[in-house]
């Protein structure tokens, strides 16, 4: 941490974040960083303990993960998103305090807790600053993934562009906290945004002249249906980087040919690992190298294994995933191509028809294609004869007859996919295809439309 603090230091003057209308510099981030550091001896919160923070990118959160690093506790962060299950989320972190930024000035409480266990107990014993993130649990009970934060800033010493940057992964996502890291190491700025629809990041591209937008492929895919971003100035924007999802060919090519003078690059990282070096092999190319300092990769069964000396120290709550050589299997089916690879989907959710895979981002390709589809959302569904069938989530741009939808889009499928791939069943929703976190959901759980 303290590598970070004198870097931040010797940026002291340069404008660090915009939050709402108001610019912060290093300095005024680092007034914060001191402001909580005393709040943390006020309060009497000791090395060691577990500390939620419940809230968005701000200069207030930034100083209190600036200190409590420093104190060497283990944080939690929390967006709004998980609310609902914060006490869930709390209770498997063995939370000890949480920081609610919700309102104008943070509430600070404490949990009863007796002590911790597990892995938890061990690595607090090494008195060292830790993360802790959570898998998406949208089936069954999350993972916690804890994190050494000495080894997992490592990565950050390497100077990189200075950019201005806008927050749009959540600060509870590896992606997210990536973006921060990078950023004040950097001496860059951080813009965050008050809201994730389209409208407003691109209101806030124009106005605060954004250079880099980390996405997502299904806001990426929102941004080009809607045509919103006709109506900016986006001229600043240098790179454009996608992730957490794989990106389907039909919105790459769309998205080359709206932003032809931005970069598109290809983003590879897991809660687990972290965000990794990945080089695309061309702006705009699905195939994409990943590397770096201390990481290697290797195909297994056609999945992909990754070993990184900044992965995580392990899960409190499941088993330890790495093999006895460290390797960790990242359950994503991928293709190569020399030193290249092309990310086809995760091992759960491909379909299994008759014994053939069918990956769900194939589909939702094809179907993207379509003038009548504004976003498609492709899933299995268990099947007596054929293991499995393929089911299509579809938004519209306009109402449509089910009947005849359902036979343009089998006609439109044929001579693009194999029949086997060819969506069995017809969903029209209106509701969105996405989470909050712009990440498609490929699960039952859909909302009616």
């Amino acid at each position: 941490m303290e590598w970070l603090l004198r870097a931040m230091s010797g940026y002291a003057n340069r404008q660090a974040m915009v939050h709402g209308e108001r610019a912060f510099t290093y300095a005024d981030l680092l007034e914060r960083y001191q402001a909580w550091s005393g709040a943390i001896r006020e309060h009497g919160i000791r090395p060691g303990e577990v500390v939620s923070l419940e809230g968005d990118y701000s200069p207030s959160v930034c100083g209190a993960i600036l200190a409590l690093l420093s104190n060497r506790n283990i944080i939690v962060p929390m967006s709004a998103g998980v609310r609902h299950r914060r006490d869930e989320l709390a209770d498997i972190a063995q939370v000890d305090r949480s920081l609610d930024f919700d309102g104008p000035d943070a509430v600070i409480r404490t949990h009863a807790r007796s002590g911790h266990s597990g892995l938890l107990e061990h690595f607090i014993a090494e008195e060292k600053p830790g993360l802790v993130l959570f898998t998406s649990g949208t089936t069954g009970r999350p993972k916690a993934i804890l994190h050494d934060v000495a080894a997992f800033l490592e990565r950050y010493k390497t100077p990189r562009d200075t950019l201005r940057t806008l927050t749009f992964l959540l600060f509870d996502h590896i992606g997210g906290l990536n973006t921060m890291f990078h950023t004040l190491a950097n001496g860059g700025t951080i813009i965050a945004p008050d809201s994730r629809t389209a409208p407003a990041i691109c209101a806030l591209i124009e106005r605060h002249r954004i250079e880099l937008l980390p996405a997502s492929p299904s806001f990426l895919n929102l941004l080009l249906m809607s045509g919103v971003y006709r109506n900016y100035d986006l001229s600043s924007l240098r790179i454009i980087t996608y992730g957490t999802e794989v990106m389907p060919d039909s919105t790459l090519q769309a998205a080359q040919r709206a932003f032809p003078e931005i970069q598109l690059r290809q983003t590879y990282g897991l809660s687990e690992l972290g965000i990794l070096r990945a080089k695309s092999r061309a702006s705009g190319s699905p195939w994409l190298r990943i590397g770096g300092e201390g990481v290697e990769t290797r195909i297994v069964d056609g999945m992909l294994h990754i070993r990184s000396g900044t992965a995580m120290r392990g899960y409190l709550n499941a088993p330890h995933p790495f093999d006895e050589e460290g390797w960790f299997n990242t359950q994503d089916e991928v293709l190569a191509d020399g030193e290249y690879i092309r990310i086809l989907g995760r091992r759960s959710e491909v379909i299994n028809v008759g014994g053939r895979k069918v990956y769900p981002v194939e589909v939702e390709d094809v179907l993207l294609q379509m003038p009548e589809v504004a976003d498609a959302a492709v899933r299995g569904e268990p099947n007596p004869l054929m293991g499995s069938i393929v089911i299509a989530s579809v938004n519209l741009h306009e109402p449509f007859d089910p009947d005849v939808l359902k036979a343009r889009i089998r006609s439109f499928c044929r001579g693009k996919l194999e029949d086997y791939q060819i969506p069995v069943k017809i969903e029209i929703r209106q509701g969105e295809l996405y989470t909050e976190r712009y990440k498609k959901i490929r699960r039952e759980q859909l909302p009616s439309g």
